[in-house]
């Protein structure tokens, strides 16, 4: 798939979530249900901008450690840092994170951002190929659970997977949890 067609559908995604908007309770809801049977287990989320489903009411009930993403530079994975509700610094494309004094983590279960899913488990992001990139280096050291975070509105029909795209365990909607693969009820 080129660019200009990731980008096409990265767009439509976008444009429906901005249009539809979705419950935020629905969200906070099948997330919670998603993390616990995931106790103790170090959680990785992330802070929400520019209209994203906001994984924070979740994340505050997760009984395991919480760390957020770092970018630390162009095309590498990145890097996880220990966030215990304090303060957060900004980061390039209009992230925040921990500061660098925070202790580095390795999650297990990672809650994933993203412009556009399908049922089949593949995931637009933004463009930089950061988590598939720290996907895959997490998944070479041991169970990994990606848990794509979205509003319904965001689901396309399909996303041509590429060879180097990493799929999603679970999504989660603020109207449902997906298992990829699996017929919806």
């Amino acid at each position: 798939m080129s660019a200009a067609q990731k980008a096409a559908l990265r767009e439509q995604a976008l444009a429906a979530r901005a249009r539809q908007g979705g419950d935020q309770q629905g969200i906070a809801r099948n997330l919670t249900e998603v993390l616990a049977p995931h106790p103790g287990e170090v959680l990785s989320g992330y802070w929400p901008m520019r209209g994203e489903a906001d994984p924070r009411p979740s994340m505050a009930a997760h009984s395991g450690r919480i760390c957020l993403p770092v970018v630390t530079g162009k095309a590498v994975p990145l890097v996880f840092r220990a966030w215990d509700g304090g303060a957060l610094e900004p980061g390039p494309f209009g992230t925040v994170h921990p500061p660098d004094s925070a202790a580095l983590l390795t999650p297990r279960i990672l809650i994933v951002p993203l412009a556009a899913f399908d049922r089949a488990g593949h995931r637009l992001g933004y463009g930089g190929g950061y988590y598939d990139r720290t996907l895959q280096l997490l998944r070479k050291s041991g169970p990994v659970t990606a848990v794509g975070l979205a509003f319904a509105a965001q689901e396309l029909p399909g996303i041509p997977a590429e060879v180097f795209d990493q799929p999603l365990d679970l999504i989660v909607t603020d109207r449902e949890i997906i298992q990829p693969g699996q017929q919806p009820a």
